[in-house]
């Protein structure tokens, strides 16, 4: 049977824990079973359960009123829900439910219709990407098996190559770009957002994608010779150095500044070469892009 820690529930759910052992002692919705040592574990149908009934307190009804709606009710409630905010986030959840369940037919036409209603521009930021976020707390816990994680991950990675293919402007700019993933990182999502961002701005990009040898990255700078470099970290080998990486890139690619995002990049104190800029959201980073 698959587990969650009360941990889970309170990452994905923004419940704190002690607000839902709080829940747990008062209303009937909750029923974690404890390990041997006294550690709870909740069910699938306990974390979809904290997460509608999460949403609904959010957005306006008690608690106690909510205990007492079935799940059919709960549901309509949800759905009914007025702001553009809460359907975001019912969406959202309702990816995670898909996830859990391994429904990917229904994951995957979930995905269709947002992107059908509303571009593919407005689906990566709204859903996408705050789905990825959720799940990355789940896949770092060993929450989530890694195979569900893999396959949910590549019908999103579809759904972006689509968009790159068909992502067009108008105005070609004199800019090029070269986008990669060091050794050792494969989380590629991020790196295909980016590059269905430039493309869509008239930016020629060059897409090596995930886990490139520096010297093969060296041979294509000086080839090209690209205006900036991109690449984004989400998880890296643990003898990954970030010092040692920026000094590779300084010593073997000689054009072209190198921007860099991601979570691993969020705690680094130090002092970048001058050629390295950070950049902490995508906005960032298509702002300084214009400007070069």
């Amino acid at each position: 049977m698959e587990a969650y820690s009360i941990k889970d529930l309170e990452n994905l759910s923004g419940i704190k824990a002690h607000t839902i052992r709080i829940w747990e002692q008062r209303y009937h919705f909750l029923k974690p079973q404890r390990t041997q040592t006294n550690i709870r574990q909740y069910t699938p149908d306990e974390l979809k359960t904290v997460l509608n009934v999460a949403l609904l307190n959010k957005y306006g009804y008690r608690i106690s009123q909510i205990d007492k709606m079935s799940a059919d009710e709960i549901r309509q409630r949800i759905i009914t829900l007025g702001t553009i905010h809460a359907q975001q986030e019912r969406l959202v959840h309702e990816l995670i439910q898909h996830l859990v369940d391994l429904n990917l037919e229904a994951f995957e036409q979930m995905l269709d219709e947002e992107i059908a209603a509303h571009g593919i521009d407005k689906t990566i930021p709204q859903l996408i990407f705050p789905f990825l976020e959720k799940i990355g707390i789940l896949w770092m816990t060993n929450s989530v098996n890694p195979a569900q994680e893999h396959l949910v991950s590549n019908i999103i990675r579809r759904k972006l190559i689509v968009g790159i293919d068909s992502a067009y402007s108008p105005v070609k700019l004199k800019k090029t770009g070269l986008l990669f993933l060091p050794e050792g990182e494969f989380h590629e999502l991020g790196l295909l957002h980016m590059h269905y961002l430039l493309r869509s701005r008239g930016i020629t990009v060059f897409y090596l994608g995930a886990s490139i040898a520096m010297k093969d990255l060296a041979f294509l700078c000086s080839k090209k010779k690209p205006d900036f470099l991109y690449t984004h970290l989400t998880s890296v080998p643990g003898n990954f150095s970030l010092d040692r990486f920026f000094r590779q890139f300084l010593q073997l690619c000689l054009s072209g500044t190198l921007i860099v995002t991601g979570q691993v990049f969020q705690q680094y104190r130090k002092k970048v070469p001058d050629q390295v800029v950070i950049r902490k959201s995508l906005p960032e980073v298509l702002g300084y892009i214009s400007a070069l």
